[in-house]
């Protein structure tokens, strides 16, 4: 019997949105990427195929804090750019209001990603993306780089 998998129907989500969306030049598709253990974000340029910008959270400094938790910085930036995140609180609205929710671990780096990704396009004049969650759900991990983006000051 054929069974298919997690990922298949991932893949196939993804085909599905691609199919729909493309990015430009002034407007790039921000592409996010998902493993177990890292989380990938890229601005792509569909009509000439190039990436503009990527990032990832192998590019942030990882270090532990004394309460345990994890700091986490720019690697080879100045200290100006510098985004140092413990844990991060974002707003949440759906029909019942506003909640809030303070991130922890992966969900905290990913929103720390979110930020400098935006700091990156918004250093090449780039302000408005397309976001691509690449099949995934909008929930965790791609929802906080979601969220580091817009308050990075990317809109989509």
């Amino acid at each position: 019997m054929f069974k298919i998998t997690k990922i298949q129907k991932r893949l196939r989500r993804h085909h599905r949105v691609r199919a729909k969306i493309s990015g430009t030049k002034e407007c790039p598709r921000l592409c996010v990427f998902r493993s177990n253990q890292h989380i990938y974000a890229q601005l792509i340029d569909d009509v000439a195929g190039k990436t503009l910008v990527a990032v990832s959270d192998l590019d942030l400094d990882k270090s532990k804090t004394e309460d345990g938790g994890v700091s986490r910085t720019i690697k080879n930036q100045k200290p100006k750019m510098a985004i140092a995140i413990g844990s991060s609180k974002i707003q949440i609205k759906n029909k019942k209001g506003t909640k809030e929710i303070e991130l922890k671990g992966k969900s905290a780096t990913a929103f720390a990603v979110g930020k400098l990704i935006a700091e990156k396009s918004l250093s090449k004049k780039i302000k408005q993306v397309i976001f691509d969650r690449g099949g995934y759900l909008y929930h965790g991990r791609v929802m906080a780089l979601a969220q580091g983006a817009r308050s990075g000051g990317l809109k989509f």
